[in-house]
């Protein structure tokens, strides 16, 4: 990687475009999921930058959970683990304030073609060619939420029902460690509905109940959607909860 010059053509300041440059690093795999990346000494000799410009482009990446300090021993790239990292991106809590851990059963898989919503989502053609999966989150043997995740079968070409069903861990921790797609923010949309259909049939309830409906679109590096993920939730006993940073 060259040299940055403070004049960038980017128009970026100088951090924004070292941070930049680590990102596309990342995406290109130069350092995977759990490495430790080279140390500050190298990496500004990398990018001809003194350390404060390369500890300001650091600090960010380690605020949007990409990178991981870990006192004494270094940077490294975040891993998807059930750790504290999963809570990012599970946002629901119970009447006492409390987050617990999902049971997550994958009750559908199946190929398909990218409908209008869909493709929109994810930044692909009407017709290409996706996976559809359906899950049911539990919380001590009760079913919480029911979610349809559509992927484009051109990012997971190889993706099967039993490789999602034996995962080792989360599902992003799947896209990680099999694919090299770290999901490293998402958007999402919350709004009221009703239970009907199969998600009232798979959260066990009787169709009409309230529900909140969460549309969820999750990203990559450099802004790239890798998941459209829509969720049905029983919220009687549980509140939708986003902390914002």
């Amino acid at each position: 990687m060259p040299t940055l010059d403070p004049a960038s053509p980017s128009g970026l300041p100088l951090y924004k475009e070292v941070k930049r440059q680590i990102v596309q690093a990342l995406s290109a795999a130069e350092w995977k999921p759990g490495d430790m990346i080279p140390s500050e000494k190298q990496l500004c000799a990398r990018f001809g930058v003194s350390i404060g410009t390369l500890r300001k482009a650091i600090d960010e990446l380690v605020s949007e959970n990409i990178l991981v300090r870990h006192q004494g021993r270094g940077t490294f790239v975040a891993v998807h683990n059930r750790g504290p990292r999963l809570f990012r991106f599970f946002n629901l809590i119970d009447s006492d304030g409390q987050r617990t851990y999902p049971q997550l059963e994958i009750v559908g898989f199946s190929k398909g073609r990218a409908d209008k919503s869909a493709a929109s989502k994810l930044g692909i053609a009407v017709g290409a060619r996706t996976y559809r999966i359906a899950t049911v989150r539990s919380i001590d043997g009760t079913p919480l939420l029911t979610e349809d995740i559509t992927l484009s079968q051109a990012l997971f070409p190889d993706l099967t029902a039993e490789k999602v069903r034996q995962r080792p861990s989360t599902l992003y921790n799947l896209y990680q460690v099999a694919y090299g797609i770290n999901v490293v923010r998402i958007e999402e949309g919350v709004q009221a509905c009703i239970a009907e259909g199969e998600q009232a049939r798979r959260l066990g309830v009787e169709p009409g109940l309230p529900l909140l409906q969460v549309r969820r679109v999750a990203y990559s590096y450099n802004d790239q959607p890798v998941e459209y993920r829509v969720s049905h939730i029983d919220s009687r006993h549980h509140e939708y909860f986003r902390a914002v940073s």
